[in-house]
């Protein structure tokens, strides 16, 4: 189905060394291309980005001024992370593109808007105030793309979605992806497009690479220093969750003092050094980068190994968003630890019930991490 692609997408495909479309991509490929709305849901990690973005290159006219494609991102980080996709997709064409985020200067925004940009990607809120003041034409926008769309059909973002579909033509197309939909997001969903076509790709069809679940049993008090001793251990950039803000940076401030290379991702940290952080973590310069759940949403480190859980989740969606990191498209699989209490132990044997995934107890002997027996 590739090759049926214009040359200048074949050519970066082959570049990327992919060699079969991932089942999200089979499945959504031709309903886009038909101009079809969709609903799509697929593991974190399974090409869903590409299986949108691919087929909207394929159909940009490039011969005019009009803006015809808006992707809209609930975090900073991952609109950054899909113009970042687009800008590389985009090469061997003339395809315009621009990254309209909130906290970046808006003046700079609006003179590179002259610029006539053929897509943009961006969050919610920015978006917005540029088409309240004028700045933003959507009346000719083809396509519209949401994507970690449970995210943004949330009460902070109802309205300015609303705004924004409501903005353009009647018969735009409106395509929604992400790793999980809740009931209520699916709703809102087919208020705005009550004929999409509904996609849903589960983990074993998903053909993304293994991932083994396993816990570290400690008391509370502890964690701080099995997850030094594992960082230590595992000798590779790990991601560790943890929903407290407050706890998150007491477990950074010890860590830093104990003289691992450590860095923090949450609302609290300004967009510069989020952005600092996350580029070190790529570049593999951190042994960990500790986060929240909302920080670190559509984050992708090619390669990463080893995800931690320093809390239990609270529901099955967030355990998958977080798992999601590691054994993404393109690498050899990967490991999730939980490090917990007894008290958590249960419940985080009644999530990974309820996944229907193993669960292994593992110990560190002699700086290594080995199956408890």
């Amino acid at each position: 189905m590739i090759d049926t692609f214009k040359p200048f997408i074949q050519a970066q495909w082959e570049k990327e060394g992919f060699e079969k479309l991932m089942p999200i991509q089979t499945e959504v490929f031709p309903l886009l291309r038909a101009g079809k709305d969709v609903l799509a849901t697929s593991p974190t990690g399974s090409g869903k980005t590409l299986a949108y973005l691919l087929p909207v290159l394929d159909q940009l006219e490039t011969d005019t001024v009009d803006l015809q494609v808006v992707m809209l991102a609930s975090s900073h980080e991952l609109a950054m992370q899909i113009f970042e996709t687009v800008q590389t997709y985009k090469q061997g064409s003339d395809i315009r593109v621009q990254a309209l985020i909130g906290g970046a200067n808006i003046k700079r925004q609006i003179e590179k808007l002259k610029k006539k940009p053929h897509i943009v990607v961006g969050t919610p809120g920015r978006m917005m105030q540029l088409i309240d003041q004028k700045k933003l034409k959507m009346h000719k926008v083809k396509t519209i793309i949401l994507d970690e769309a449970d995210q943004l059909f949330v009460p902070e973002h109802d309205m300015e979605i609303a705004r924004i579909i409501e903005s353009t033509p009647k018969e735009t197309q409106v395509a929604c992806f992400s790793a999980t939909l809740t009931e209520h997001a699916k709703q809102e969903a087919r208020d705005f497009i009550p004929e999409a076509v509904e996609v849903t790709i589960n983990r074993k069809d998903a053909e993304t690479p293994v991932v083994r679940h396993s816990y570290m049993l400690t008391e509370r008090r502890e964690k701080n220093d099995t997850l030094r001793k594992l960082a230590h251990a595992e000798k590779v950039p790990m991601l560790a969750f943890m929903q407290d803000i407050t706890d998150l940076t007491n477990f950074y401030e010890k860590l830093d003092y104990r003289g691992l290379n450590v860095l923090m991702l949450h609302s609290d940290v300004d967009k510069t050094k989020r952005q600092k952080a996350i580029q070190a973590f790529r570049r593999g310069e951190l042994d960990l980068l500790l986060a929240t759940d909302v920080a670190s949403r559509g984050l992708d480190v090619e390669g990463l190994k080893v995800v931690v859980e320093l809390d239990v989740p609270r529901t099955v969606d967030q355990y998958i968003h977080r798992a999601g990191r590691t054994g993404r498209l393109g690498s050899v699989g990967g490991d999730v630890i939980s490090i917990v209490t007894a008290r958590e132990l249960e419940d985080l044997k009644r999530l990974t019930k309820a996944m229907d995934v193993p669960l292994y107890e593992e110990e560190l002997i002699r700086g290594k991490r080995v199956l408890k027996k």
